[in-house]
């Protein structure tokens, strides 16, 4: 080999090949491997460096290399082909860092030199080095016992086993060495600062926002909404109660008036049909026997009497939704018979007939079930087993959980917001039953007791519906500007103006409502009649009907132009807003 060379060499984990037998090899097996070694062109390794000097030695010497964490080095060796035996180092490639190996010796046994290999055991924790002295020690690095190795920035014995109290001392990032005591430990955590940090991270103002925002903005903007809700529900309940039957008799006055029949219009037509539709269910109502339902109601424990009445809400709402369909079919097909021509008379008639008959059956059906439900109520307010409580407490967090731990968009919440003020609207009729059924049959001092469970029912409703909303927003990050947004389709839907979303109007049916409260408040009126003789009781039926067409007309009037007057004051709030967002 040339004399002493100084090179950058780098080597891979595994073991390098034997470059030639010990001294004392045969000379036959030496040529034979001198004639392998001529037939190889190029021999590589991938190797790791970190810009460490590996020096070479002489002829008879010793390669002595050591390498540390750096950058791998790509080395090829070349045989020389002058001098047999001997290897020169052509190529020096720089390539990324990885990882660091341990010093190893080989010994050059082709030129008479007497060496040891490296012999090294895989998966040991220690590593012992033999190694005889070279003819050319002085040409070479000595390698040092003491000598360590870096491995990701902890240093590793070369010799001897794993300290691991002294490794887990020595790392920056082990926050709990094994040598302190408990006091020590105790201190510390009191001066770290938050006692919590490590299940809690301190908020941002995104976070405080979130806090209030669940606490104030969207109950109020909840409630106010719910509230409109409700009095735009009561709005058509009083008109299905005054507008239609105007209309209904100002229409037959006609017809008697001008003696011609005239093809009625759309808007006739869907009075007729609802008018048709309130008849019905009142008659069949009548057949009903509230005191036997009650009684059959009242002998059931406390525990089935919150299971029907959960039973029975969750029907409302099937038939709430089924019913705004029928309707709307119903209304489709008035119109269709209103505009339709001579040829297609017939069909638009059958067509229309039919979509009338599901409208009576599914409002006959849903005003049974209210009807069972006012009932149901009315047995928990006048039970005194606190059966009211169990009930309102069953069914209001039963409410909570079936509504709040579930993924919602904002559409959805939408339609909840608006089948909660239905839903008001309906308790409000059942309190006018239960005021209805204690007139009747109530005994002493009745009125202060009926006011007091009629607030804690209203009260635990509005208390249900600020939690479950407010913790539906916070759960799926629906901010308090939606339920303002809410509002204002709401106001245009009051004011028939063109919404975005048409789809999600406010749908409320008061027909099956509406046949509950005649039904109930009928035998009120009956009451207070004179039996005989008949000219004076029809007389005072015509008054007593006059009178309250008076009063719900006056209200019709009143909540009527407040809601207009409202809306219109919202939308334009909400379009200067807008403006000057913009």
């Amino acid at each position: 080999m040339s004399p002493t060379t100084t090179a950058s060499l780098s080597r891979s984990i595994s073991d390098p090949p034997a470059l030639g037998d010990r001294a004392g090899s045969s000379p036959s097996r030496k040529k034979k491997k001198k004639k392998s070694r001529r037939g190889k062109s190029l021999q590589e390794s991938s190797v790791i460096s970190e810009d460490v000097m590996t020096e070479v030695s002489g002829i008879n010497g010793d390669v002595n290399y050591s390498c540390t964490v750096g950058t791998v080095t790509e080395v090829a060796v070349v045989p020389d082909v002058d001098n047999e035996g001997d290897s020169a180092v052509r190529t020096v490639t720089q390539l990324p860092q990885f990882g660091e190996l341990r010093q190893r010796n080989v010994g050059n046994a082709m030129n008479g030199g007497s060496t040891e290999m490296v012999s090294e055991e895989s998966g040991k924790n220690d590593e012992k080095v033999k190694e005889e002295t070279g003819e050319d020690r002085s040409a070479g690095t000595e390698i040092s016992s003491d000598q360590r190795v870096e491995l990701n920035g902890r240093k590793l014995e070369k010799e001897g086993t794993l300290d691991w109290k002294k490794l887990m001392a020595e790392d920056p990032n082990y926050t709990f060495p094994v040598e302190k005591s408990p006091m020590k430990y105790f201190m510390e955590e009191m001066y770290a600062g938050n006692a919590l940090r490590s299940t809690t991270t301190i908020g941002n103002e995104k976070e405080r926002e979130r806090v209030y925002d669940t606490i104030f903005r969207l109950p109020w903007r909840c409630e106010l909404l719910i509230n409109f809700g409700f009095f735009v529900c009561f709005d058509s309940f009083l008109s299905l109660l005054t507008i239609m039957p105007t209309r209904i008799i100002m229409t037959f006055w006609r017809l008697l008036k001008t003696r011609q029949f005239k093809r009625p219009s759309s808007a006739e037509l869907s009075d007729f049909g609802c008018f048709v539709v309130l008849v019905s269910g009142v008659t069949l109502l009548q057949q009903a026997d509230i005191s036997l339902i009650y009684h059959m109601i009242r002998g059931q424990g406390i525990i089935k009497l919150y299971v029907v009445y959960n039973v029975l809400e969750i029907f409302d709402k099937l038939c709430q939704s089924f019913g705004g369909d029928v309707m709307q079919a119903l209304f489709n097909s008035a119109d269709g018979l209103a505009n339709c021509s001579p040829e297609n008379m017939q069909f638009w008639l059958w067509r229309f007939i039919s979509d009338e008959a599901l409208a009576v059956a599914s409002s006959i059906i849903h005003s049974f079930i209210l009807l069972a439900q006012a009932i149901t109520l009315s047995t928990c307010i006048v039970a005194h087993n606190n059966a009211l409580f169990a009930m309102l407490v069953s069914n209001n967090f039963a409410e909570i959980k079936s509504n709040v731990f579930k993924r919602y968009s904002k559409d959805n919440v939408h339609s909840l917001v608006y089948f909660d003020s239905v839903e008001r609207f309906h308790i409000s009729a059942f309190v006018i039953f239960v005021l209805a059924q204690n007139i009747l049959e109530a005994e002493g001092p009745w009125f202060e007791s009926f006011l007091c469970n009629a607030l804690v029912v209203y009260i635990c409703e509005v208390m249900i519906d600020i939690i479950k909303h407010s913790f539906i927003a916070k759960f799926n990050d629906i901010k308090p500007i939606a339920f303002s947004e809410f509002l204002e389709d709401l106001c245009k839907q009051t004011l028939n103006l063109q919404t975005e979303n048409g789809k999600k109007n406010l749908t409320f049916v008061p027909l099956a409502p509406a046949c509950v409260v005649i039904r109930v408040l009928r035998p009120v009126y009956a009451a207070h009649l004179p039996y005989h003789p008949l000219p004076w009781r029809i007389f005072w039926i015509l008054v007593l009907l006059a009178m309250t067409f008076v009063m719900l007309a006056s209200l019709k009037m009143m909540i009527g132009l407040g809601l207009r007057k409202h809306a219109r004051w919202y939308v334009r709030r909400c379009e200067r807003r807008k403006l000057h967002s913009d």
